[in-house]
């Protein structure tokens, strides 16, 4: 594919173009842009982007590298596409701000961006309502939805997706990469930290509000979306990248700190290595502390159990989820320590997947 091009060269293109309507470049709806990232996605990009061109706006993809064919379906379906650099790392935060940049050298108008994954399908209703919100909130820099999964049912990795998505709504602290920005608000503070392999959603939402500005959710259905997790592993991986993700962003100082990424941090060392680690070295000498300090296992997770329920969770639901929060602090951890391996050593992380490129089928 050819490389995208700059402003200059797109402004000369437009105007040996004028006089064909045919070959117009397509214009913003209102004030609102999009852009979608992915890698590998397979069949879950078609729906999104077939979800999206119902809407009528300006839509920019930006492909990290997929060897499954992306491009192609994007060329076929008559979307602008752009390919990173292949010669620097990957991160989602660089190719949305790619796609940022892309879309506003083009419609430099634009007043909001919705960021998406490949992997979702934007809710019908969801862009309208986003708009309007930002519209009556000058002081909102981002505003995010419900995002609910497309087979809860398929897995329990699904399921737990689906549970762990949404939490309340109102004024929150950061939300996820799916959601809605002010441009005035993005720029102001510099979009996202490239360099950042996860966490990156957060890290931007502290800087956004060290300027002034909130970020809500909103109860509204913002996207469906395809977890396509069947094994273990995936699940493993995944918890692996939040670890990284909790350490990344808990080593900010001030006003950038994220407070309850920071609680998860701490929480994360003390129950997937300080107390594995006591409950080894105590072991062979008083078995009987050590049997006391594994109990501490299942008070954290009669109060996860109870969080769960006062959430309206079934009781089947609250102990799958439970079980699973309880085990999931030992990937946490696993990608904290990487995260301070890849400092230590200097080395710039790279992209923690837990996906593969999709089957062409629909999914994986």
């Amino acid at each position: 594919m050819a490389e995208p091009v700059g402003c200059v060269e797109y402004f000369e293109q437009m105007d040996r173009n004028t006089e064909d309507k045919n070959q117009s470049p397509p214009t913003v709806s209102g004030t609102l842009g999009i852009v979608v990232i992915g890698r590998n996605e397979g069949d879950r990009l078609r729906r999104c982007l077939e979800s999206i061109r119902r809407e009528g706006v300006v839509v920019v993809y930006v492909d990290s590298g997929s060897t499954d064919g992306s491009l192609n379906l994007c060329q076929g379906m008559d979307v602008s596409a752009l390919e990173l650099d292949l010669t620097v790392p990957f991160t989602a935060a660089r190719a949305r701000n790619a796609g940022a940049d892309d879309l506003l050298c083009k419609h430099p108008d634009t007043l909001y961006i919705q960021f998406v994954d490949g992997d979702c399908e934007m809710r019908a209703g969801w862009l309208e309502r986003a708009v309007r919100e930002l519209d009556v909130r000058p002081d909102a820099a981002v505003v995010c939805g419900w995002v609910r999964e497309r087979r809860p049912e398929a897995t329990i990795f699904n399921r737990l997706c689906d549970m762990e998505w949404n939490g309340p709504e109102g004024e929150i602290d950061a939300c996820g990469g799916i959601a809605m920005i002010r441009v005035a608000a993005f720029k102001q503070v510099g979009g996202y930290a490239d360099d950042l392999i996860a966490g990156e959603e957060p890290e931007l939402c502290t800087r956004l509000r060290a300027v002034g500005f909130k970020i809500f959710r909103i109860d509204a259905e913002m996207t469906l979306h395809d977890a396509a997790m069947t094994r273990f592993g995936q699940w493993w991986r995944r918890a692996v990248r939040g670890g990284y993700a909790y350490a990344a962003v808990s080593r900010l100082d001030g006003p950038d700190r994220v407070r309850i990424w920071t609680r998860e941090f701490r929480s994360n060392w003390f129950w997937g290595f300080v107390l594995p680690v006591a409950i080894i070295v105590v072991a062979p000498s008083i078995p009987g502390v050590s049997f006391m300090l594994m109990v501490g296992y299942l008070v954290l997770g009669l109060r996860i159990y109870r969080g769960r329920r006062r959430q309206g969770d079934s009781p089947r639901d609250s102990r799958l989820y439970t079980f699973f929060c309880v085990l999931a602090k030992f990937p946490l951890v696993q990608g904290q320590l990487s995260y301070y391996c890849d400092r230590l050593c200097g080395r710039a992380g790279k992209l923690i997947e837990y996906k593969g490129a999709a089957m062409r089928s629909g999914g994986s």
